[in-house]
């Protein structure tokens, strides 16, 4: 049976021509297995959707007259603006027409749509946005990485939690180690709030806890997944972003300098791509919102479309996982209070 995705034709810098054209190669790659529906002022969804894909292929379009801007403040506009694609496509969720929902836009609108329309689960205090931490063995999951720029010791606990079980459901890691990001290894550093963490995930249960982590050390993998509040995962995400683009800028000017040959500059370029591959956050497309009741992802702003195409697939992985009914029996069964 195939996944049905809801995505947020009018997210992002580029929509919604670039939405179309990946949600138009993300259905031609699944072979029947994805079905899309795209949320967005009817005439311009279809006008650009006809660019990229004919009337056979398994995408609809729904009308959703109003759009939240990339610069509006979130609240307000998710309060304000109630018909917008972005409130639509979470419907469809909610009422189980369709198994997942995707955006390039607003993050905040996002999430506090989320938490509008789907409302969260039973035990979770404040949702969390899952990053990838680029590292030599791949990838390891940042969590919180925007979605709470303040948090309590329990819930980075929480965090820990959640992240564990999508790296054990999605990531197929039998299980996963947590660190806590500090600015040493000792219990005994940090500010109050990490810390008191640390007390805590000591004893939580579902959290293989590893203790703290340096930011020298999670290049090494030095944990699946590392746990930090929103405010210092944001930085780190978008300085991960930017090494990619940064130092392939550099390796261009160093081989010029060295006047290189085209063989040799070839050859490096491909050494480099590869080495850099782990930092394109292109490659998944989009990530997960923790702790709502339904399956969201988010994307950045400048995606394009191979990154569409990417976040509708990752979209769908999850919806087969059911992550937000495993967390939601991980919550049950243990309470954030007993964790």
């Amino acid at each position: 049976m195939a996944t049905t995705v809801a995505v947020d034709a009018m997210g992002g810098d580029q929509a919604p021509s670039v939405v179309t054209e990946g949600a138009a190669q993300a259905v031609h790659q699944a072979e029947g297995d994805v079905r899309v529906v795209l949320f967005g002022p009817e005439d311009e969804v279809h006008d650009t959707l006809r660019v990229h894909a004919d009337d056979a292929a398994p995408i609809a379009v729904r009308h959703a007259p109003e759009v939240i801007g990339m610069s509006e403040a979130p609240a307000a506009a998710v309060k304000r603006k109630q018909d917008s694609s972005i409130h639509h496509g979470l419907g469809a969720v909610r009422e189980g027409q369709a198994d997942a929902f995707v955006s390039a836009g607003n993050t905040g609108a996002v999430m506090a749509a989320a938490l509008f329309v789907l409302d969260r689960i039973a035990g979770v205090e404040r949702p969390a946005i899952v990053g990838y931490c680029p590292t030599i063995e791949g990838r390891s999951i940042l969590v919180d990485v925007g979605s709470s720029v303040d948090c309590r010791p329990e819930q980075l606990v929480q965090f820990a939690r959640m992240g564990a079980i999508y790296a054990h459901r999605i990531k197929q890691v039998d299980t996963p180690s947590a660190a806590l990001l500090n600015i040493g290894e000792e219990p005994s550093k940090g500010n109050e709030q990490v810390k008191a963490a640390y007390e805590l995930l000591e004893d939580a249960e579902g959290v293989n806890f590893q203790g703290n982590v340096e930011g020298r050390e999670l290049l090494q993998h030095a944990a699946d997944v590392i746990v930090c509040d929103g405010f210092v995962g944001n930085i780190l995400l978008k300085f991960g972003e930017s090494v990619a683009t940064g130092l392939m800028e550099m390796v261009k000017r160093e081989m010029k300098a060295q006047q290189l040959g085209p063989q040799e500059q070839q050859a490096i370029k491909g050494v480099m791509e590869g080495v850099m591959e782990p930092f394109d956050y292109e490659a998944h497309g989009g990530v997960p919102l923790l702790g709502v009741e339904g399956n969201v992802l988010v994307g950045h702003g400048s995606s394009s479309a191979r990154a569409i195409e990417r976040m509708i697939f990752a979209a769908a992985d999850v919806a087969d996982e059911a992550l937000p009914e495993a967390i939601a029996a991980a919550f049950e069964e243990v309470p954030a209070s007993a964790s």
